[in-house]
């Protein structure tokens, strides 16, 4: 199945990542040698909706293996909806693992009313134009969420670490690069932003043996 064509180009299935990931290879060198010593790169998309936006706030600026454990326990407590996340205190969703801010963050996000369905049918600067508004959502928990849940092929995050350590990695940079100058990379690889940082997150779990996103 190829790529449902929804005023952006939106990935729907493992035949759309080969095509960007091959579209990558053709322009990128560095991409193609890197893909040789990876195996096949995930779909990674998911749920769109409320708990994944909520698990976005999660998982940021902690690792993997911290952002599951606590998410583990928000979904244990069935704390994974606008109403019940609206009606807990920050006391109480602290106790669950969330830090002060993010416990706050949460409650600003049950409370925005966002209709997300309509998400689905704006271009991807408006939904990440819409989702910045919300308190404690920032442009990496919007592009992450615009990527995976709303599927769109030609987003980047160059907030995140993992992407700014892989660049280093495969670009042979003297250092990371800053948020910036690895967005201005990624221009490159429009209209495949979104494979490209598939590509990138796949090479740091192979370089460090670890995960680098959810």
């Amino acid at each position: 199945m190829g790529c449902r064509p929804v005023k952006e180009r939106i990935i729907t299935s493992n035949a759309c990542v080969a095509e960007g990931a091959e579209w990558l290879c053709a322009s990128e060198p560095r991409f193609a040698a890197v893909m040789e010593v990876l195996p096949p790169l995930p779909l990674r998309l998911k749920p769109d909706g409320f708990a994944e936006l909520l698990s976005a706030i999660v998982s940021q600026q902690v690792s993997v293996a911290s952002a599951n454990a606590i998410w583990g326990r928000l979904q244990d407590a069935k704390m994974v909806t606008p109403g019940k996340v609206a009606g807990t205190s920050e006391k109480d969703l602290r106790a669950l693992g969330l830090s002060r801010q993010k416990a706050r963050y949460a409650r600003a996000l049950a409370l925005a009313d966002i209709d997300y369905a309509a998400l689905e049918e704006l271009e991807a600067v408006a939904v990440i134009k819409t989702l910045v508004s919300v308190p404690g959502i920032g442009p990496w928990t919007a592009e992450i969420y615009t990527m995976f849940s709303l599927g769109r092929a030609d987003v980047f995050a160059p907030g995140d670490l993992a992407l700014q350590e892989a660049a280093k990695l495969i670009f042979d940079l003297p250092q990371r690069p800053s948020e910036k100058e690895l967005r201005a990379m990624a221009m490159a690889w429009s209209p495949w932003r979104s494979v490209a940082a598939r590509i990138m997150w796949a090479y740091y779990k192979h370089h460090k043996q670890r995960e680098g996103i959810r």
